[in-house]
Parts: C-alpha cells; structure tokens; sequence
C-alpha cells in the first residue's frame, strides 16, 4: 500500500505551500531537500566504530615533518600540485598530467615554477580529532594563500572562483604517489619474483591504498562575519571562528565517513554550523547560526551570506531559495530549543546528534519548533511499504 507515503508527501506539500511555494517549488523541494542519512545508512552510522583511516599513517609522519620544515615543504615532497603555478590550462600541459596521474616528478620542467604563496611559513599542518576520528587540517592563516591551496588541491591549479564566505574545504579523493610508492616497495620486497603491474591493476580498485582526504582552513572572521556584527573584540572573534570553522568541517568529514557522500545542500550546513558552534560556546547561538547564512534580519536577506551559496544540481530558483530560507529560519529555531547533547558523551554524543539530524528533512527540522528532541531518540526506521 501506498497510503502512508502519499500522505507524508501531501502534508509536506502542505507546509511548503503554507510558506508560499508554488507547485513548480514545491517539485524544486521536494528534490532538494532529502535527509542526509537514509534509514539503512543511519542505522549503519549508530554501530560505527571509528578508528583511522588507512591515509591518517602517512598523514602523521607529514605532519611530524611539518612541524621541523614547514607543512608546504613537507608535503611539496609528496604532492606534485605544490609544484605547479595556479593558471588556467595548467591542468591540460601534459608535465601536470603525467605527474598527478601518474606520479612523474616535474624535475626541472619549465612548467613547474612552484605555487605562489604569501606567506608559506605560516601554512601549519595537524592531525584534529572528528566525531568519527582523526583528521590531517592544513592551516592557512593568509586569504589569498588559503584561496591557493584549495584551488591546488581541489581544482587541479585551475583558478576557479573561491567565494568570500567560503572559510574551509575539504579535500577527498587526492590520490598520493607517495603511499603508493611505498605500498609498492612493500609488496616487492615481499613478492621478490612477483609481477607488479599485475598487483597494480588489483590496487587500482582499491583506493584507500593511494586515495586521501584533509581539510583545508582559512582563518579570518567565520563566514566573513565582522567582529563587531558578531558581538567580538576582533582576537576574541578569530580564535572563536577557527574552533566553529574546524567542528563545521569536521562534521563534513564525519558525514562523509559515515554516508559516504557530500553534498552542497542547506541542511548539511545546518547540522555543520549547530556542530560548529555547540564546540566554539558549548550552545547553539541561533543569533550567530541566522547570521552565518544572511538571515539575521530575516525575512530580508543580506546578500553575500552563505544561504546563496547552497543552491544545489540542478540550482534552485530565485523563488525556491526564498523558501529554503525560511526552512533555514525555521531549522535554526528548532535548534535553538534542543538541549545540547551529553558532554560525558565526548564525540561518541555528538556524532549520535549529528546520525539523528542528518536523518530528518530541512522542512522536518523547521516544523519541528520545540519538539524537536522528541524526533531524535532514533532516526525513522524504514517502513514496510508492499
């Protein structure tokens, strides 16, 4: 039978109307704004059982490195995309080809001049603690270096646009010579008569031998939020922005662990920003949460805010994200009036918060008000539909 589900939808229709969408918006929403979690991956995220990822290793010794010759010499030794300026078509010159994808160092190939940093003594690399385990973080504390790095990383040294409330990235799928390398040295001086392009062709299905992930961080105003519109002396307000920036990511990367997948979507945002700030004051500043997206004086919003940033593929309209504005709204609110979770319960608590939220809708969130925690004992087990 059908009927349960025909009635959930029709009642979310409802409350989506109720807020002034039209039928085309309500179809633009109800594509958008899926829960994080489904229920099978959400009942998976409960049993996790952490521990690190094979990449956290090599990771740590880097970060070692690091903390002796600095984090871009450290990694300029592993990662051919430091070698390279940022320009446009760099990616296409054959020298930038063969060495990230195929582990050729660029020695002395005019086209690696090396990236163009301000301030590369001051690039920090560490191993932060998540809610699902350790994670590598690169520091950027200059703008212009932070914007460099990213598009090294994460846009093959294109120079794409970098937006000016965007204050993080994270990095995944990065593929590492080096731990390949060293998986190779292994495996031959165990396999002395062995064949190594056929163990290659086998480790190439297996990424977490040579694929990595790590956040990159900017440090300046959290979503480019000035001190004085967040209530902060201007030291006070950056230290405070690291720690919220550094919880948000770390949430990205706990969903990715534990869903596999991230998306550019409003409610991952949300639940990353409730992270982010319950680590930066202990509490939800819903004030500071309306604020991050543009919302404070809501129904107007201030353009350059985050909100504008989340349209999604294929974007919502103009009217769309006029009512995913007043889901963000209204999300926050709900928020606002759950209680923190368990600081006994350490990560272990957050991470259960972070299953449960993930696996409501935007729109749930937002109708919830103030009772919102009694949605959150467990997420909604799968109905049996047939």
């Amino acid at each position: 039978m059908s009927e349960p589900a025909d009635s959930e939808a029709s009642a979310r229709g409802g409350r989506l109307a109720s807020l002034g969408a039209s039928p085309d918006v309500i179809r633009e929403l109800f594509a958008y704004d899926t829960p994080l979690f489904t229920p099978e991956q959400a009942a998976r995220a409960f049993e996790f059982a952490g521990g690190e990822e094979p990449h956290l290793e090599a990771w740590s010794r880097y970060a070692d490195e690091a903390r002796v010759s600095g984090a871009i010499p450290a990694l300029a030794a592993r990662f051919s995309q430091l070698l390279f300026p940022v320009r446009p078509g760099i990616s296409a010159t054959e020298a930038y080809r063969k060495a990230t994808r195929r582990g050729i160092r660029p020695e002395g190939d005019p086209e690696a001049t090396g990236i163009a940093l301000s301030a590369p003594d001051r690039v920090t690399l560490e191993i932060a603690r998540t809610p699902t385990g350790p994670v590598p973080v690169l520091t950027a504390p200059e703008r212009t270096d932070f914007e460099a790095l990213v598009r090294a990383f994460s846009a093959r040294n294109e120079p794409i646009a970098v937006p000016p409330s965007m204050g993080a990235c994270i990095v995944t799928g990065l593929n590492n010579w080096d731990r390949l390398n060293e998986y190779r040295r292994r495996w031959q001086a165990a396999n002395v008569f062995g064949d190594w392009s056929g163990e290659f062709a086998a480790v190439a299905a297996r990424r977490e031998i040579y694929e990595d992930r790590f956040l990159i961080l900017s440090v300046g105003p959290y979503s480019g939020v000035p001190a004085s519109e967040a209530g902060f002396e201007e030291r006070e307000w950056l230290e405070l922005s690291g720690r919220i920036r550094q919880a948000h990511e770390a949430t990205h990367y706990a969903t990715f662990r534990l869903a596999g997948a991230m998306r550019n979507n409003l409610l991952d945002e949300v639940i990353a920003d409730y992270v982010g700030l319950l680590g930066a004051f202990g509490e939800y500043r819903v004030d500071l949460a309306l604020r991050f997206f543009g919302l404070e004086s809501f129904p107007k919003y201030r353009e350059g805010g985050r909100l504008q940033n989340y349209r999604g593929a294929p974007p919502l309209s103009d009217d769309g994200l006029a009512v995913a504005a007043r889901l963000v709204h209204d999300a926050a609110r709900s928020l606002a009036a759950l209680p923190p979770p368990s600081a006994a319960g350490g990560e272990r608590a957050v991470r259960a918060r972070v299953i449960a939220l993930g696996s409501l809708r935007l729109d749930e969130l937002a109708a919830a008000g103030g009772h919102l925690g009694e949605r959150l004992v467990r997420p909604r087990q799968p109905r049996d539909l047939s």
